[in-house]
């Protein structure tokens, strides 16, 4: 079993609220701010030097430290246990008495801090996000225990206050997948897969890459928040990697934020699309489960390479080739058979 569950967050505005093209680096931003102005004792500007460190859960949460010492690599950050899901593409307004809705993933030791956590969210919505800084008022949190709705339920209400007892942890073995041999991701937002510090751009992109970054980002996750790594053997996983076939339809989808630590502006973009792997899969199964949750490539924690998995079995996709166009109306990419 696997430590995460995902949230529904949902707000009613009070005060129009402004949602650029995504919002989930909006969201994190107001979330962060508001957890540390809960958890912080000391009041200092950086976290770095505070002697509660340790013990603090902002830090824990939101900014997690690195350890000193790795006996795979040197970390300069690590992956935080927390994965923002934001309202669909596309800036909106949304008026007083709109519903605001998004969801949010948390992860191993993260879980027990969801009190903290939802209250953080209460106080970041009521302060004032985006420009004009409109407010929502929390109206319940819900469980979404997997994709059907009726695996959700609702565990709290702020005029109660109390947090129903719900699941925390997923099997990302499935019985479907012992004999998977296709499987299509539909990436729903843009992935950055990166190489030397740049984003790769659909050509560039190949299977082992992708799901080599899965695997990574899982047991990273696992080992610095949960119960410890979850592979040992990731030169036997790579080896498996190199049979895996695929076939790509994927766009470039580009987007910009403000960073207030960098104090400029970022242009960040990635593909979207579909993208469907062929081969022995079984061992990389529970790895594509776990990224549905966990998302995958760069920036993932404010809700990037956000996918879907759609389990096939190989013989089952025809030989195709279908012509599809951006926004533009320019050629983007043929689809290729699987052979």
């Amino acid at each position: 079993m696997f430590p995460l569950a995902r949230y529904r967050f949902e707000f009613q505005v009070t005060r129009p609220i402004r949602l650029p093209d995504y919002a989930g680096s909006m969201l994190r931003g107001a979330f962060g701010h508001a957890l540390r102005q809960l958890a912080c004792m000391t009041r200092q500007k950086e976290c770095s030097g505070c002697p509660l460190t340790s013990t603090c859960p902002y830090p824990a949460i939101f900014a997690p430290l690195p350890p000193s010492d790795h006996a795979l690599q040197k970390f300069s950050q690590i992956p935080v246990p927390y994965i923002i899901e934001p309202p669909d593409w596309g800036s909106v307004i949304l008026e007083t008495g709109d519903l605001l809705v998004f969801h949010l993933v948390l992860v191993g030791r993260a879980l027990r801090d969801l009190p903290l956590i939802i209250l953080a969210w209460r106080r970041a919505l009521s302060r004032g996000v985006g420009a004009g800084d409109g407010t929502a008022e929390l109206m319940r949190v819900m469980h979404c225990g997997g994709a059907e709705a009726a695996s959700e339920r609702e565990i709290h209400r702020p005029e109660n206050g109390h947090i129903a007892a719900h699941p925390q942890s997923i099997n990302p073995h499935n019985t479907d997948d012992e004999n998977m041999t296709c499987a299509t991701l539909h990436f729903h937002t843009p992935l950055r897969l990166q190489k030397n510090g740049h984003a790769l751009a659909a050509e560039k992109l190949d299977a082992r890459t992708l799901l080599m970054a899965l695997v990574r980002r899982a047991s990273l996750l696992s080992e610095f928040h949960a119960n410890g790594p979850l592979i040992n053997d990731f030169s036997g996983l790579l080896t498996r990697c190199a049979d895996i076939r695929d076939n790509t339809n994927l766009v470039w989808r580009d987007w910009s934020r403000y960073s207030s630590r960098q104090q400029q502006k970022m242009s960040l973009g990635g593909v979207v699309g579909t993208w469907t792997l062929a081969g022995n899969l079984t061992p990389l199964a529970p790895f594509l489960r776990l990224g549905e949750w966990l998302h995958v490539g760069k920036e993932a924690a404010f809700g990037l390479g956000r996918y879907t998995l759609e389990n096939q079995r190989s013989e089952d996709i025809s030989s195709k080739q279908q012509e599809s166009r951006d926004q533009r109306g320019q050629v983007i990419e043929v689809e290729k058979v699987i052979e």
